[in-house]
Parts: C-alpha cells; structure tokens; sequence
C-alpha cells in the first residue's frame, strides 16, 4: 500500500483544508496583540480594542468550525477507500494482523484529521511568536532559541528508544484477535500484560522527557518575566502582550516534542503497512 499515490489523489482537497488551518493558525497568532490593545484602549476608556478582538475572535470561531465540519467527512472517506484497499489486496490471511493493521490505518487518519492540524497551528504559532519576540524583546528572543534546542535536544536522543518500544507494541498488538479466539485466560492475560509492559516504557520514557523540558522550561519562564519587568515597558497592555507570548512560547515548546513522538509512532506504522505483501493478481483470460 503506497499511501504517497493514494493521497496524491485528494491533492485539492488537502490543499483546501491546509488554507483553512493556515487562517486559524493565522488569527491564533493575532489574539495576545490584540488583547493587549483592547487593555491599552479600555484604560483610555475606549471600546474599539474590545470590539476589534471581538471580530478576531468570531473569525477563528467561523473558520475553526468550518474546517472541522468539512474534515470529518473527507478523512471518513479516505480512510473507508484505503481500508478496502488494504484488506482487498493482503496476501497475509491472518485475521489478526489484518484487525490490528485496520486499527493502525484509522489511527494514521485521526492523525491527519485532528493531530497534524494542531502540530501545523503549533509550527505556525512557534515560528510567529518567535518572530514578534524578536521585535519586543531581543534577550527573551534568544532565550527561547535556546530553550527550544534543548528541548528537542532532549527529545531527539530517546527517539530511537521510542521507536523500538512502538515497534514492539504493535508487533504484540497484531496478535490481539488470534490470542482472543484461542478462548485461553493464561495466554489472553500474558499477551495483555505485555502490550502493558511496552505501553508501560513509553509512558516512563515520556515522564522522563517532560520532566527534564519542564526544568528547561521554567528557568526560561522566571528568566523571561524578570527581564520583561527590566524592559522598560511603560504600557500595561504591552507588557501583557509580551509576558503572555512568552507563555504562549512555552506552550508550543511543550506541545512540539509530544508530536514529534506521536509522528515516531506513526512512521512505524506506515512502514509496516506499506510492506504488507499484496496478493498476486490473476493472469488475464479470455
């Protein structure tokens, strides 16, 4: 299965969803600004911030609904055709991998419905935010460089033991519905407590990663608000707008490592889908 030709052909309506991600990911961007206008304008007894944060608010709302109506019914048709198609031409006869293999398939399409839409709004939202700290605040600019290289300096080096711990989850995984019909409590009980045990070493190396980021993270939070108090900002407003971007910078460095290891697991599974051996197709009779 080459899922490389087959998503080729949705091209257009990929297209059509990414420009809707982009326009939420967009006015995300916007809102701290936005805030801190509508702060600065109700101290001069002013409205208009209030009202214009009101109109990027409803904006995202439109475009964050629609987007999410039009993906459930495209995904819910991608992933009806590539099901077909990999159960249709599997050579592999064993119902088991076949189930476990379907169940992968769904998950790489929750993946691109839900999940690659907020790793975009995150790449998108980091790379702004970046770029407006840059303007505000040179010293918390490169702070937050730094934090993020280390971050994923931390993330990147457990990466190959993730991928080995998923390999092993799944490999057990497509024995599920084998192991269900034997009707046996001893081994349905020892093949559940071995996906626990590979689900138990994810979730341990995931607690030992978080763990080391939050440090990092929290150094460059304290660090940030002392050197924002130190700037020079006379406005309450902007130094809202930069205290809260230096949040939302910490946010999105957060966020990033789990996808990256949720787009580990994903590529596991799609090299493991696409070497099922595919049934040999009959010779042309007349």
């Amino acid at each position: 299965m080459q899922f490389k030709s087959i998503f080729w052909q949705y091209k257009w309506r990929l297209l059509f969803t990414l420009f809707l991600i982009l326009g939420e990911a967009g006015l995300a961007i916007l809102f701290p600004l936005f805030i801190g206008k509508a702060v600065d304008a109700a101290i001069h007894h002013s409205y208009l911030g209030a009202i214009e944060l009101g109109i990027v608010g409803l904006l995202a709302l439109v475009i964050g609904i629609g987007r999410r109506v039009y993906d459930s019914r495209f995904y819910a048709q991608v992933f009806e055709r590539l099901g077909a198609q990999m159960i249709a031409h599997s050579q592999e006869s064993n119902d088991s991998t076949k189930t476990a293999r379907l169940h992968m398939l769904e998950e790489i399409i929750e993946f691109m419905e839900n999940t690659l839409p907020e790793l975009i709004n995150q790449i998108i939202g980091l790379t702004g935010i970046i770029l407006i700290l840059a303007f505000l605040n040179i010293q918390i600019f490169v702070g937050g460089i730094i934090t993020l290289f280390l971050v994923f300096i931390i993330y990147i080096f457990s990466g190959e033991k993730t991928t080995q711990f998923n390999s092993a989850y799944n490999d057990e995984l497509e024995k599920q519905v084998e192991v269900i019909a034997r009707q046996d409590h001893r081994i349905l009980s020892g093949h559940l407590r071995q996906l626990m045990r590979w689900n138990i070493k994810l979730s341990d190396l995931e607690a030992l990663n978080f763990s080391l980021s939050w440090l990092v993270l929290m150094a460059f939070l304290v660090v940030s608000i002392v050197l924002a108090v130190q700037s020079g900002v006379t406005q309450y407003g902007a130094l809202f707008a930069l205290v809260m971007y230096v949040f939302q910078l910490i946010e999105h460095i957060v966020a990033l490592p789990l996808y990256y290891q949720h787009w580990l697991r994903l590529t596991e599974i799609v090299q493991r889908l696409e070497n099922i051996p595919a049934k040999a197709t009959p010779p042309y009779s007349e």
